[in-house]
């Protein structure tokens, strides 16, 4: 098993849930499929999607919720 660790594709704010309260999309060690949405990064109130591109396990997260981030800063590894 490779692990490969996934980067921001914008920057922005990290968001692990859709709405406060709510439970995360993903947990760590959950399985991930193509497609799968694991977060959300909000740039000016306009929330993009963090979609897998790859099947298997997310390892564990890079940022917290809530947390500012980069254009190519580590979001989260999986194991495929």
């Amino acid at each position: 098993m490779a692990l490969k660790t996934i980067q921001s594709p914008i920057p922005g704010t990290f968001y692990r849930a859709a709405n406060p309260g709510d439970p995360p999309f993903k947990a760590e060690n959950d399985p991930v499929a193509v497609g799968d949405t694991v977060g959300l990064i909000e740039v000016m109130k306009t929330f993009t999607p963090v979609l897998a591109e790859e099947a298997g396990t997310l390892k564990g997260f890079h940022v917290e919720n809530e947390d500012a981030i980069m254009a190519g800063q580590p979001l989260y590894d999986l194991e495929a």
